[in-house]
Protein backbone atom coordinates (compact mmCIF):
# COMPACT_ATOMS: atom_id res chain seq x y z
CA UNK A 1 0.00 0.00 0.00
CA UNK A 2 2.79 2.59 0.62
CA UNK A 3 4.52 1.82 -2.73
CA UNK A 4 1.07 2.84 -4.46
CA UNK A 5 0.91 6.44 -2.50
CA UNK A 6 4.75 6.58 -2.62
CA UNK A 7 4.27 6.33 -6.72
CA UNK A 8 1.33 8.69 -6.90
CA UNK A 9 3.23 11.48 -4.38
CA UNK A 10 6.47 10.53 -6.94
CA UNK A 11 4.31 11.21 -9.86
CA UNK A 12 2.26 14.47 -8.13
CA UNK A 13 5.64 15.79 -7.64
CA UNK A 14 7.40 15.66 -11.23
CA UNK A 15 4.14 16.70 -12.54
CA UNK A 16 3.90 20.02 -10.56
CA UNK A 17 7.66 20.57 -11.20
CA UNK A 18 6.99 20.43 -14.48
CA UNK A 19 4.17 22.37 -14.38
CA UNK A 20 5.62 25.27 -12.03
CA UNK A 21 8.99 24.92 -12.99
CA UNK A 22 9.23 24.54 -17.02
CA UNK A 23 5.75 25.50 -18.23
CA UNK A 24 4.57 28.69 -16.34
CA UNK A 25 8.52 30.41 -15.91
CA UNK A 26 8.23 30.00 -19.97
CA UNK A 27 5.06 30.57 -20.68
CA UNK A 28 5.30 34.18 -18.62
CA UNK A 29 8.62 34.89 -19.92
CA UNK A 30 7.63 34.13 -23.50
CA UNK A 31 4.79 36.62 -22.94
CA UNK A 32 6.83 39.09 -21.42
CA UNK A 33 8.88 38.73 -24.57
CA UNK A 34 6.29 39.13 -26.75
CA UNK A 35 4.36 42.38 -25.10
CA UNK A 36 6.54 43.87 -22.93
CA UNK A 37 9.87 43.35 -24.71
CA UNK A 38 11.45 46.58 -23.25
CA UNK A 39 10.32 45.86 -19.41
CA UNK A 40 11.36 42.36 -19.95
CA UNK A 41 14.53 42.93 -20.83
CA UNK A 42 15.63 45.64 -17.97
CA UNK A 43 14.27 48.57 -19.29
CA UNK A 44 17.77 49.11 -21.05
CA UNK A 45 19.20 52.40 -23.14
CA UNK A 46 21.40 52.47 -25.51
CA UNK A 47 23.32 54.69 -27.90
CA UNK A 48 22.96 55.72 -30.84
CA UNK A 49 25.65 53.64 -31.49
CA UNK A 50 24.20 50.73 -29.39
CA UNK A 51 26.31 50.82 -26.80
CA UNK A 52 24.38 50.54 -23.35
CA UNK A 53 24.19 53.00 -21.18
CA UNK A 54 22.06 52.09 -18.11
CA UNK A 55 18.75 51.11 -17.20
CA UNK A 56 15.90 53.48 -16.49
CA UNK A 57 14.45 51.61 -13.59
CA UNK A 58 17.86 51.56 -11.77
CA UNK A 59 20.01 54.58 -10.97
CA UNK A 60 23.08 55.39 -11.48
CA UNK A 61 26.61 57.03 -9.60
CA UNK A 62 26.45 60.30 -11.16
CA UNK A 63 29.26 62.45 -9.24
CA UNK A 64 30.29 65.01 -11.60
CA UNK A 65 29.33 68.38 -11.04
CA UNK A 66 27.65 69.63 -14.46
CA UNK A 67 25.14 66.49 -13.74
CA UNK A 68 22.29 65.58 -11.96
CA UNK A 69 22.94 63.75 -8.94
CA UNK A 70 20.22 60.95 -7.85
CA UNK A 71 19.39 59.43 -4.76
CA UNK A 72 22.16 57.76 -2.57
CA UNK A 73 22.75 53.92 -3.04
CA UNK A 74 21.87 51.95 0.14
CA UNK A 75 24.08 49.12 -2.07
CA UNK A 76 27.51 48.06 -2.23
CA UNK A 77 28.95 48.42 -4.95
CA UNK A 78 26.16 51.64 -5.34
CA UNK A 79 23.27 50.62 -7.52
CA UNK A 80 23.83 47.06 -7.16
CA UNK A 81 20.85 45.65 -8.22
CA UNK A 82 21.75 42.13 -6.76
CA UNK A 83 22.20 43.34 -3.34
CA UNK A 84 19.07 45.60 -3.66
CA UNK A 85 18.13 46.31 0.06
CA UNK A 86 17.63 49.38 2.51
CA UNK A 87 20.02 50.81 4.81
CA UNK A 88 17.72 49.82 7.24
CA UNK A 89 19.55 53.11 9.56
CA UNK A 90 17.37 55.14 12.14
CA UNK A 91 17.17 58.59 11.93
CA UNK A 92 19.42 58.80 15.24
CA UNK A 93 22.11 56.23 13.96
CA UNK A 94 25.81 57.67 14.13
CA UNK A 95 26.48 55.95 10.41
CA UNK A 96 23.06 57.43 8.89
CA UNK A 97 23.89 61.11 10.37
CA UNK A 98 27.52 60.82 8.82
CA UNK A 99 26.11 59.97 5.15
CA UNK A 100 24.03 62.82 5.40
CA UNK A 101 26.30 65.18 6.59
CA UNK A 102 28.98 63.89 3.40
CA UNK A 103 26.29 64.36 1.15
CA UNK A 104 25.17 67.91 2.17
CA UNK A 105 29.01 68.74 1.89
CA UNK A 106 29.72 67.63 -1.40
CA UNK A 107 26.36 69.58 -2.54
CA UNK A 108 27.73 72.37 -0.89
CA UNK A 109 31.28 71.89 -2.12
CA UNK A 110 30.17 71.89 -5.83
CA UNK A 111 27.35 74.79 -5.79
CA UNK A 112 28.36 76.94 -2.26
CA UNK A 113 26.20 80.04 -3.79
CA UNK A 114 23.16 77.23 -3.72
CA UNK A 115 21.31 78.57 0.31
CA UNK A 116 18.52 77.02 -0.82
CA UNK A 117 16.91 73.90 1.81
CA UNK A 118 18.50 70.89 0.54
CA UNK A 119 15.36 68.56 -0.35
CA UNK A 120 15.87 65.51 1.85
CA UNK A 121 15.62 62.98 -1.33
CA UNK A 122 19.04 64.30 -2.34
CA UNK A 123 20.93 63.05 1.23
CA UNK A 124 18.91 60.20 2.42
CA UNK A 125 18.67 56.57 -0.17
CA UNK A 126 15.35 54.96 -1.17
CA UNK A 127 14.13 51.84 0.49
CA UNK A 128 15.55 49.68 -2.45
CA UNK A 129 19.17 51.72 -2.79
CA UNK A 130 18.46 51.77 -6.32
CA UNK A 131 15.92 54.28 -7.14
CA UNK A 132 16.79 56.01 -10.20
CA UNK A 133 13.96 59.12 -9.79
CA UNK A 134 14.55 62.21 -7.98
CA UNK A 135 11.77 64.53 -6.67
CA UNK A 136 11.55 67.84 -8.51
CA UNK A 137 12.38 69.74 -5.46
CA UNK A 138 16.02 67.95 -5.83
CA UNK A 139 15.76 68.56 -9.21
CA UNK A 140 14.68 72.26 -8.87
CA UNK A 141 17.94 72.34 -6.35
CA UNK A 142 20.56 71.44 -8.52
CA UNK A 143 19.20 73.40 -11.52
CA UNK A 144 21.29 76.47 -10.84
CA UNK A 145 24.38 74.28 -10.88
CA UNK A 146 23.92 72.84 -13.85
CA UNK A 147 22.93 75.44 -15.66
CA UNK A 148 25.60 77.47 -14.82
CA UNK A 149 28.46 74.04 -15.36
CA UNK A 150 27.35 73.84 -19.01
CA UNK A 151 25.97 77.07 -20.14
CA UNK A 152 23.00 76.86 -20.64
CA UNK A 153 20.14 79.53 -19.58
CA UNK A 154 17.93 78.13 -16.62
CA UNK A 155 14.53 78.09 -18.77
CA UNK A 156 16.60 75.45 -21.33
CA UNK A 157 17.57 73.26 -18.31
CA UNK A 158 14.10 73.89 -16.77
CA UNK A 159 12.51 72.56 -20.39
CA UNK A 160 14.51 69.33 -20.17
CA UNK A 161 13.96 68.83 -16.50
CA UNK A 162 9.80 68.89 -17.59
CA UNK A 163 10.29 66.62 -20.93
CA UNK A 164 11.90 64.27 -18.61
CA UNK A 165 9.02 64.31 -15.48
CA UNK A 166 6.79 61.40 -14.80
CA UNK A 167 3.49 62.85 -13.64
CA UNK A 168 1.35 61.81 -11.53
CA UNK A 169 -0.46 58.41 -12.27
CA UNK A 170 -3.86 58.73 -13.57
CA UNK A 171 -3.57 62.71 -12.08
CA UNK A 172 -3.68 61.40 -8.55
CA UNK A 173 -1.41 58.72 -7.11
CA UNK A 174 2.33 59.29 -6.82
CA UNK A 175 4.57 62.36 -6.93
CA UNK A 176 5.94 64.11 -9.81
CA UNK A 177 9.42 62.16 -10.28
CA UNK A 178 12.52 62.74 -12.51
CA UNK A 179 14.32 60.27 -13.95
CA UNK A 180 17.84 60.89 -13.29
CA UNK A 181 19.21 59.18 -16.01
CA UNK A 182 17.13 60.25 -19.00
CA UNK A 183 17.59 63.65 -18.14
CA UNK A 184 21.49 64.04 -17.77
CA UNK A 185 21.55 62.12 -21.61
CA UNK A 186 19.01 64.47 -22.47
CA UNK A 187 21.60 67.45 -21.42
CA UNK A 188 24.57 65.30 -23.30
CA UNK A 189 22.09 65.89 -26.70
Amino acid sequence: MWREQFKTVLMIFIVLTVITGIIYPLTVTGIAQVFFHKQANGSLMFAKDGKLIGSTIIGQNFDDPKYFWGRLSATTPAYNASASTGSNLGPTNPALIDAVKARIAALKAVDPDNKSSIPVDLVTSSASGLDPHLSLAGVYYQLPRIARLRNLSPETVKRIIEQNTTRRCLGLLGEPAVNILKVNLALDN
